[in-house]
């Protein structure tokens, strides 16, 4: 009873603070150039790294007491993001010309050898949570591991990515789902998560690297899966860990892009064309402000009066890659018109640096994913999104030339 009244005491006490007062007194601003927001997010990736000095990027920096990992600030390093993190710090690094951001890059893909499981699995949950396998999380290191493998040779990240490789097809059932393992802090509201089909699109990049058939066939026994969950109007089912009904856009995100991504990577038009389809439901529920809302049902309606931040960016980033496969300019403006929108919401104003180049889970800071904390995950999302808009500026490229 003294430990719960404690609790809320620090939770509700926590929320006196001037980072929550700038943030929420702040007015909207102007949008800087691309680069600019860029810079100012990796800055708070590479506090996130530091934050603990194991290699890892720290999940989150929680503006409040939370009570899950009971306390404020800093939360501690996360396998899964910093897995994909990986790619993106390495792309950046070259855009820059850094070389710190190159090694920091390869720290973080070290780490995640050093705490991969002896079954090739990656742990649910941060890194102090009890050691326990977790399907999606396995699959989003792979990422990192076949990013590191590209950029430095070494071997060892290569085979880290096919001990987990091999774990992943060992657990998938006959029907292309992953029903084992999801994670022990996932929801037992449904068996299995479509949006594992990012887990399929990792396999299919390992194929890319190994040609063992294996990771193919995992591939896209996973993919046609995910298609038969598909309704005609382009909502996938099963698609949320807590509210299967009114899924976020963070994981109806996943879903597409782990379809789109293979879809290319196979030069499948049928995956593609099943992407393009929830894709282009997303694209008409675009608001004015650029945003789009934080959860959707199965008629594409949504009942949220916040936004996901991270389902913004991920959505930014399939609608320029739908742009560089078809060089349709509706998908151009999309992107253009969403990163406007993440570049006004992103923590530009604080005065606290573990606050400063962050993106929050949703706007207001209050709504329902990721409340009141700064992830990982959004923060990488958002620099994905810019630098696939930077992309295109850049190369102008053509409807033909498909970007894999």
């Amino acid at each position: 009873m003294l430990k719960s009244i404690s609790s809320h005491s620090r939770y509700y006490g926590s929320f006196m603070n001037i980072d929550l007062a700038r943030i929420y007194l702040g007015r909207t601003k102007e949008a800087w150039p691309n680069l600019s927001h860029m810079k100012a997010a990796v800055s708070w990736i590479c506090r996130a790294q530091d934050a603990f000095g194991d290699g890892g990027v720290a999940r989150s920096y929680s503006l409040v007491y939370n009570p899950f990992f009971r306390r404020k600030g800093w939360t501690p390093s996360y396998p899964e993001t910093t897995g994909y993190i990986i790619p993106t710090l390495f792309k950046y690094a070259s855009l820059a010309g850094d070389s710190a951001l190159f090694s920091r890059a390869v720290r973080m893909a070290e780490w995640e050898s050093r705490v991969q499981l002896e079954n090739g699995a990656v742990r649910g949950g941060t890194i102090d949570s009890p050691p326990s396998p977790a399907i999606f999380n396995t699959g989003q290191v792979i990422f990192g591991w076949l990013a590191a493998y590209n950029e430095t040779g070494r071997e060892q990240f290569l085979l880290s990515a096919e001990k987990a490789g091999e774990y992943l097809v060992r657990e998938q059932d006959a029907d292309g789902a992953w029903r084992k393992n999801l994670s022990r802090f996932a929801t037992g509201k449904i068996v299995t998560y479509v949006y594992n089909t990012r887990t399929a699109w990792a396999l299919a990049k390992l194929y890319s690297a190994d040609n063992e058939i294996k990771f193919l066939d995992a591939a896209v026994s996973n993919i046609e899966f995910a298609l038969r969950q598909q309704n005609s109007n382009g909502w996938f089912k099963d698609n949320c860990l807590y509210r299967p009904e009114e899924p976020l856009t963070h994981t109806i995100a996943y879903a597409i892009r782990g379809i789109l991504e293979t879809g290319l990577l196979l030069r499948e038009e049928r995956y593609i064309e099943a992407a393009k389809k929830a894709a282009d439901a997303l694209l008409k529920r675009q608001k004015s402000d650029g945003s789009l809302p934080g959860t959707f049902d199965d008629k594409w309606e949504s009942t949220s009066t916040w936004s996901c931040l991270t389902g913004n960016a991920q959505a930014g980033i399939i609608w320029g890659r739908l742009y560089q496969v078809t060089g349709d300019r509706g998908y151009l403006s999309g992107l253009k018109r969403i990163n406007e929108y993440l570049k006004r919401v992103q923590l530009l104003d604080a005065k606290n640096p573990d606050v400063f180049g962050g993106i929050c889970g949703s706007y207001p800071i209050h709504g329902s994913y990721g409340r009141f904390e700064i992830l990982n995950w959004a923060v990488k999302f958002f620099i994905d999104s810019l630098m696939t808009e930077n992309e295109i500026a850049d190369h102008s490229m053509s409807p033909a030339s498909r970007a894999l």
